[in-house]
């Protein structure tokens, strides 16, 4: 009798945990889904530069580092670019751009920067002859 006891509780057990994991998986997917549908997409093209870098487009699903070290994102080879010059992240469904202490300064709409700026749609940035704009899908 106690072995059908015990029988009995770990069928429940093993039901009670696949229901519990079931619902964790479609809370977790149903707040992935409303990430993508509410959040924008953030692009930087670049517009003006050398011939290796017109053209350009890169999507920002993360940290983007501009500059001239080989290890940036975006590796802009000029002597007025810093190793790391700047970088664009993403704050919610804004888009912020950083001036990693550069010796030349980054330009947001022909502005310099001295602290993080919150991006709009259709900015256009300026690192080094580089210049680049951000927009939003």
């Amino acid at each position: 009798m106690i072995d059908l006891v015990l029988f009995a509780g770990r069928i429940l057990l093993v039901a009670l945990l696949y229901v519990f994991l079931f619902s964790t998986m479609r809370t977790g997917i149903g707040l992935v889904r409303g990430q993508r549908r509410d959040a924008a997409i953030w692009s930087i093209d670049v517009e003006k530069g050398s011939k290796a870098l017109r053209g350009l487009h890169v999507d920002i699903l993360g940290p983007v580092v501009i500059g001239r070290s080989p290890s940036s994102d975006i590796v802009i080879s000029e002597p007025f670019v810093s190793a790391t010059h700047a970088r664009f992240t993403l704050q919610g469904p804004a888009l912020v751009l950083e001036d990693l202490g550069s010796t030349n300064g980054t330009l947001v709409n022909g502005h310099p920067i001295g602290q993080p700026v919150t991006l709009r749609d259709g900015d256009e940035v300026q690192v080094g002859d580089a210049i680049m704009r951000v927009s939003r899908r």
